[in-house]
């Protein structure tokens, strides 16, 4: 059974490809269950996400394609939504999806995994921004708004890493994982970035298993050749932590799969 959760259409005007493209490149990849979840729309970072207005449209096609290849695949309906305080709107909140996931991609309004403003890093200390991007993922957790965390260690994307004891770090973090319920995604995207390893890192995976925290996974496709990218990578690295199953939502639904 391959799963991937967390992928990105043309709607988010930083990927490429239909929603009509992703679903067939999907089929061709042999993925049994797939997950669009386009950026939510936020009165903040206007330009890589969709607008309020194209919410409908979005849920609408995805729901066609679900019916119209219903014998071929299973597609599922999401959002991946930015954690940011006084940005998170109910309309998203509320919308009738599957999923929603959670992602920190902001500190303090800095996109510190945008390329164009890398040059911050030089302006800061690195355990702290460390420190306070997993602070932020706890307040997200703690929000309990959302199914799945996505890329938990996406601060580590240009390979800044920590002085610090990474599990120290996040531990905390983890703990409030734990006690909402929420799933964490092994996304393949880190394969794709300096960082060249897939989130999560091989200390944050043992803490998932310290705190027994589900797994699901992504490939955070953001063109139709990056669907499935590396799943069969990120299978055998959840197995070599004892992982045999995976995560999935139906309706906000719960249910653990096979892999």
């Amino acid at each position: 059974m391959t799963i991937d959760l967390h992928n990105h259409t043309h709607l988010c005007n930083h990927a490429t490809g239909s929603i009509e493209s992703f679903a067939q490149k999907a089929i061709e990849k042999k993925i049994d269950i797939f997950g669009f979840s386009d950026h939510a729309p936020m009165n903040f970072d206007q330009k890589y996400r969709m607008n309020f207005e194209e919410m409908e449209n979005y849920e609408k096609e995805v729901l066609h394609v679900k019916k119209k290849y219903k014998d071929k695949i299973e597609i599922l309906l999401g959002y991946e939504v930015d954690f940011l305080d006084g940005y998170i709107d109910n309309r998203v909140l509320d919308a009738n999806v599957d999923y929603l996931i959670g992602s920190v991609h902001f500190l303090n309004k800095w996109s510190f995994d945008n390329p164009e403003f890398i040059a911050v890093y030089q302006s800061k200390d690195i355990d702290d921004v460390w420190e306070d991007y997993f602070a932020a993922i706890k307040k997200m957790a703690k929000s309990n708004l959302f199914e799945i965390v996505g890329h938990i260690d996406l601060v580590k994307i240009f390979k800044f890493l920590p002085k610090k004891d990474i599990k120290l770090i996040a531990k905390e973090a983890l703990k409030e994982i734990k006690k909402a319920g929420m799933i964490v995604e092994i996304n393949s995207a880190g394969y794709r970035k300096p960082i060249l390893e897939p989130y999560p890192s091989p200390d944050i995976m043992e803490l998932l298993v310290e705190f027994d925290i589900p797994i699901t996974f992504s490939s955070d496709a953001h063109k139709t050749e990056e669907i499935g990218y590396r799943l069969e990578d990120d299978m055998q690295y959840a197995k070599s932590y004892g992982y045999k199953k995976c995560a999935v939502f139906r309706n906000k639904e719960l249910e653990m799969i096979n892999f």
